[in-house]
This record gives structure tokens, sequence and C-alpha cells, in this order.
């Protein structure tokens, strides 16, 4: 598997009186829509982003991008070039919030909202403690 910072693959927006469909011909799945030419390419640059960080998280083969002359595309379609920075998706995806569910004893509980503890940055504050983070 060949993991890099950028990637730039084609995508082929589709217009259509309801908006625009934008797919990657080389990626299977990736697949995203928008309203507008700036949604529909907000919305592609995120959803190839997504797609590229599940491959590298899966090791799966990261596929190379076909030259955009031998796409062959229908008259309501057009190529666009999507280029992605992976190192900011991998740091957000890295440090993006999980949710646990736990127990605790409900005085304990009680004790805590009374005192408007916020429990979620205790657990955090004990867990690196523990860990020597």
């Amino acid at each position: 598997m060949s993991v890099k910072d950028k990637y730039i693959y084609p995508a082929i927006f589709d217009f259509d009186e309801d908006g625009i469909t934008v797919t990657f011909p080389d990626l299977p799945g990736c697949i995203t829509c928008g309203d507008s030419q700036e949604e529909a390419f907000r919305n592609a640059k995120e959803v190839l982003e997504l797609y590229m960080y599940g491959l590298e998280q899966d090791e799966e083969e990261i596929p190379e991008p076909s030259q955009i002359n031998l796409i062959k595309t229908e008259d309501t379609q057009s190529i666009v070039l999507i280029d992605i920075w992976m190192i900011p998706v991998r740091d957000q995806m890295k440090n993006r919030c999980v949710k646990k569910t736990l127990t605790i004893p409900k005085w304990l509980n009680d004790i805590a909202m009374e005192n408007k503890v916020n429990c979620s940055a205790i657990l955090q504050s004990a867990l690196k403690e523990y860990l020597g983070i």
C-alpha cells in the first residue's frame, strides 16, 4: 500500500435539474452531491478525504487515478480534479471525540451534578494521568 500526503483524483460532476451528483471513476462507492457547484466541490473534497482515510486505515490498496483524457463523459457531465491534503485529515480523525458509555454509582453522579462537574473532562484528565501521558 502506498500512502501519500496529497491525493488528486478526477471526479465526474453530473449536472441535473435537482442538483449535481459527484462520482469518482477510480473509487467505487465514493459518491456525493450538492445543490450548487460550490457545495458539490466542497462535498467532493470531504467524501474523498473520508474515503482515502478509510482505505489507509484498512490498509487497502490505493488505486492510481485515471488520466482525465481517458475518461468518457456525457453532455451533462464535467471532469473536475479534486485534490486533498491528508495530514490535517489524519490529525482531525485522530483527535476526534468518541462517545463512551460508563457507569458510576448514583450517589457519585448526584454529587457531581450538584457541583456542575464535567465528567468527560475529569475522565480525560484521569486517563492521561493513569497512562502517564
